[in-house]
């Protein structure tokens, strides 16, 4: 690549899964050039992009630092740039037993949050046809998930190691497509889970997050 950055990040304009690696790339002031694929042209499943990722899905990190390193599944991508290149352990934890209370973490994120989460989205958004039914399943399904986190974060202000980590980042876009899309008015988190509504706000007033958002504003107009 020739833009001299350290990274090329393939990812979407709309695409969580992409912005969440942005907005730790953003608070560890790390540099990347990101290549937006079109999926409404199957970019993602194109042989230039499935040679880096043949699970043709975004995100997908270049590590142009450390020998093109090829890196795909973000939470990978979060653990891979905070071991290496947090240097001053802001985005993460030291303790052996609290790393893998992050590592749980970002499991249940990947897991949980994202699939039911995203296909709470997808029907609501994208399926051919209505099905309420699933759509019930997965928006109930979103709201457990955001029960578990109130959960923790009404006895403790982060996921994991009284600061936050990339345990916290992980949930940041999802959660925003919750908020502002698949849960209007369908539940008042602010009043049902007021710990997980808070710590959320938290996050997104941070200033790496509030640029990643004025960024996909921008593109999204």
């Amino acid at each position: 690549m020739s833009h001299g950055k350290q990274f090329t990040l393939y990812t979407h304009t709309g695409g969580p899964n992409g912005w969440k690696v942005v907005n730790v790339l953003e608070e560890l002031g790390l540099t990347y050039e990101p290549i937006y694929l079109d999926f409404g042209k199957n970019e993602q499943k194109a042989p230039e992009y499935t040679k880096y990722n043949p699970n043709g899905r975004i995100p997908t990190l270049i590590d142009h630092k450390n020998g093109d390193f090829v890196l795909w599944e973000s939470d990978a991508i979060l653990l891979y740039l905070t071991d290496k290149y947090d240097t001053e352990k802001r985005l993460t934890v030291t303790d052996e037993k609290e790393k893998y209370s992050l590592i749980k973490w970002l499991f249940f994120q990947s897991s949980g949050q994202g699939p039911y989460f995203g296909q709470a989205a997808w029907f609501l958004r994208y399926h051919p046809e209505q099905v309420p039914s699933a759509i019930e399943r997965y928006r109930k399904e979103t709201l457990r998930v955001m029960s578990v986190l109130e959960s923790v974060l009404s006895k403790q202000e982060w996921l994991v190691g009284g600061k936050p980590t990339i345990a916290d980042f992980s949930f940041i876009t999802w959660n925003n497509v919750a908020l502002s899309f698949t849960l209007k008015d369908y539940a008042d988190v602010q009043k049902e889970y007021p710990a997980f509504h808070a710590w959320h706000q938290k996050l997104v007033s941070r200033d790496s997050v509030k640029k990643a958002l004025a960024t996909q504003a921008a593109l999204s107009q």
